[in-house]
């Protein structure tokens, strides 16, 4: 039968009494952080790993891992977790800085047709190009982590921003000539078809005249006829 587990002597000092409240209170901060506030607040309150647990909702051994390790490395220590050893970084950071400085570049300058580089383009010439610049460690390249160290750096080859830049100091000058040339064409064709619809209107004017007085062509071969009808009547008489 197994015996009794004794309680562990957990002394905490006011600042760090006062800290723990506010974390236990946080809705900012991480979960983890937060339960493990809780449980060095409530074991200290009632020394018992089943008790805070059962509190809490959490398993007893929870509870005492976390205790124990305030104990040896303080209670603040306690909230994070223990830094794990882990294999280091495959891709180099020389490395990486070769990949940020050719997604720099255009792909047009490294031979391909396209303008822009694409993450996908961008890994297969790293597998390709990376091992002959010293960097062993892009022979296995994929898309994923192209773009995993691209977004690091906020840099997204796929889009260009354009801007205009004034190199000529008589820019404005040529400008103003260009402008004034365009302005000056304007003016002629704008008075050139104000010429041609004034002797339009001419015209048309002239026709309707002719074409309201029908008759008016006839007026003097009449008074001719009249003239002749008189001078008939003054010879009979």
């Amino acid at each position: 039968m197994a015996g009794w587990r004794q309680a562990v002597e957990l002394a905490m000092t006011n600042e760090e009494i006062e800290t723990l409240t506010a974390l236990s209170r946080s809705r900012t901060e991480p979960a983890r952080r937060v339960s493990r506030a809780a449980m060095l607040l409530a074991y200290r309150e009632t020394p018992s790993f089943f008790a805070v647990g059962q509190r809490l909702g959490a398993h007893h051994q929870t509870v005492q891992r976390c205790v124990e390790r305030a104990v040896a490395d303080g209670a603040l220590t306690a909230l994070d977790e223990r830094p794990r050893p882990g294999r280091e970084p495959v891709i180099t950071p020389e490395a990486k800085a070769w990949l940020v400085s050719l997604a720099c570049d255009k792909a047009k300058e490294h031979g391909y047709p396209h303008e822009l580089w694409t993450t996908r383009l961008l890994a297969r010439h790293a597998r390709e190009h990376g091992p002959g610049a010293g960097h062993e460690c892009l022979a296995h390249l994929v898309q994923g982590t192209v773009c995993k160290l691209l977004g690091q750096e906020e840099i997204k080859p796929h889009k260009v921003r354009y801007y205009l830049e004034n190199r000529d100091a008589e820019f404005e000058q040529k400008m103003a000539e260009v402008l004034y040339v365009y302005r000056e064409v304007q003016v002629l064709k704008k008075a050139r078809r104000q010429v041609e619809e004034i002797g339009q209107t001419g015209s048309d004017r002239l026709l309707r005249r002719e074409a309201w007085n029908p008759g008016h062509r006839d007026d003097s071969a009449r008074s001719a006829a009249r003239a002749g009808r008189a001078c008939d009547l003054r010879a009979r008489s």
